[in-house]
């Protein structure tokens, strides 16, 4: 909006102006930039074009698609929208032994309690820093404190992924929904809302009427975008309306509502292709960074997910490109061209099946 407020427009307005009050006085003024009334108005264009700067900085801020995030909060909150906030992973941790439920242990700089019991020597964990940090290593396990017959510990699977807060411009999207689409008794944004709000959920689409009246599907994908494992789906869905008690409102959902929670389901996409290669490159050094870039757009795939038009019509899909993934490709060091690129045999675009992410099969070279 003031674009045209910089300091060299601001001075070369004011000379022009003095220049033009001095000759209509009948004299003229030496404005060049040595000269002092040059440096007069420098100095006052310089408070000026900072004074432009900060309203339109507080322009921005008046304003919720172009607010910062503290701003953004206290506009969201205005309407009841608050920032999820980061939550703590869950992981299985395996033993020889039944460890006892608290007990603590650390891998790397982080620490994880004990907080269920699944068979024999396997149990729940939590992380006790919550975020995406909790989700990635995996290995020995050393405990806290003296753990008597403890020979073996080891962290293994995510059951439920932690998340980290809430990012700026998703709490900007779901701001605006909440102006066209409000949340209220048992409507389908009330769903998604209740649904979201739970620890480890990323993407939702919910489905009404779905198996007759009273009767709806909730589909999800976890935190990371990816299909959710069976503990997660089973908490989803406890916490939604419980399986031995459905239509009880013991949930959060209303009660006569029969709730049906399931996860996402992964399409395996084998990929094949030729490239040609830069001197001294192959496809041994070039393998990882392609695989990264295939991976890097099936997941952002995956985060569309809950985009896709589903709302209007149930059958709306992701559709995986070929030219997509080729774009990706070439930006690797080294690769210099790709030809005969294929998803599962075929050259063409793949429609995945519905509420399907992709996930990266093999990939061949050749």
């Amino acid at each position: 909006m003031f674009e045209d407020k910089t300091f060299e427009s601001l001075v070369r307005r004011k000379i022009a102006w003095t220049q033009d009050f001095a000759r209509q006085q009948g004299f003229t003024l030496d404005t060049r930039t040595a000269s002092m009334i040059y440096f007069a108005l420098a100095g006052n264009s310089v408070e000026m074009e900072q004074a432009y700067v900060e309203l339109e900085q507080a322009l921005d801020e008046s304003f919720a698609d172009t607010q910062s995030r503290d701003f953004l909060i206290r506009r969201a909150g205005e309407r009841g929208v608050v920032p999820y906030p980061s939550t703590a992973a869950v992981r299985k941790g395996e033993f020889n032994i039944d460890v006892p439920f608290g007990s603590r242990f650390s891998l790397g700089h982080l620490n994880y309690s004990v907080i269920e019991r699944i068979t024999f020597g396997t149990f729940k964990l939590e992380c006790e820093t919550p975020g995406n940090v909790g989700n990635l290593e995996s290995g020995i396990l050393i405990p806290k404190d003296y753990i008597q017959g403890l020979e073996t510990a080891t962290l293994t699977d995510v059951l439920i992924p932690g998340g980290d807060e809430e990012l700026t411009e998703h709490l900007r999207k779901r701001y605006f929904s909440s102006l066209s689409a409000q949340a209220f008794g048992g409507n389908i944004q009330d769903y998604v809302e209740k649904t979201m709000k739970l620890g480890g959920v990323g993407g939702v689409k919910v489905y009404p009427a779905w198996n007759g009246g009273g009767t709806v599907k909730i589909v999800f994908s976890n935190s990371q975008y990816q299909k959710p494992s069976d503990v997660l789906a089973d908490a989803v869905q406890t916490a939604i309306d419980p399986v031995q008690n459905q239509g009880m409102g013991l949930g959060v959902v209303p009660i006569g509502h029969v709730v049906t929670v399931e996860g996402v389901e992964n399409m395996v996409i084998d990929i094949g292709m030729q490239l040609a290669f830069e001197a001294g490159w192959g496809w041994d050094e070039v393998e990882p960074f392609v695989t990264t870039a295939i991976d890097e757009y099936f997941g952002a795939l995956a985060a569309e997910w809950d985009n896709v038009n589903w709302r209007e019509d149930a059958d709306a899909t992701l559709v995986a490109r070929i030219n997509q993934i080729q774009t990706r490709i070439l930006a690797v060091v080294g690769i210099l061209d790709i030809t005969n690129f294929t998803f599962d045999g075929s050259n063409q675009n793949i429609a995945l099946p519905v509420n399907s992410i992709p996930v990266r099969g093999s990939v061949v070279n050749g």
